[in-house]
């Protein structure tokens, strides 16, 4: 049973970065055709995907994000992190991490989420 656990602070201020990390366990963030995923849903928003990075270690992210937006791994720990730089209030909001399934392409596995807060 794959699990996947956000980490990182809950309050960050405007204009710093938000970094978080996404722990996985119960499977391998290098097996072949899954991707790993950041998703984020804001007060009384939907859910607004992030971008994800692969197997292969190749990320993609939204184009609404992009000029601001990383995604990294660390393949000895299982583990891939999101880092956001230039928040605002607006990057309020809950953080999920994700396994994304490319045989059916959807996300199968979800972390709990993690409430990042932007305020000074």
């Amino acid at each position: 049973q794959v699990q996947l656990q956000e980490s990182g602070p809950g309050l960050v201020k405007p204009s710093q970065t938000l970094s978080l990390t996404c722990t996985v366990s119960g499977g391998s963030i290098t097996t072949s055709y899954y991707g790993w995923s950041w998703t984020r849903q804001a007060p009384g928003k939907g859910l607004e995907w992030m971008g994800v990075i692969n197997y292969d270690g190749i990320a993609y992210i939204s184009p609404s994000l992009e000029s601001r937006t990383s995604i990294s791994r660390d393949t000895s720990k299982d583990q891939f992190s999101l880092q956001l730089s230039s928040v605002t209030p607006e990057d309020t909001a809950v953080y999920y991490c994700a396994r994304h399934n490319y045989y059916f392409d959807y996300e199968d596995y979800w972390g709990q989420g993690t409430q990042v807060t932007v305020s000074s």
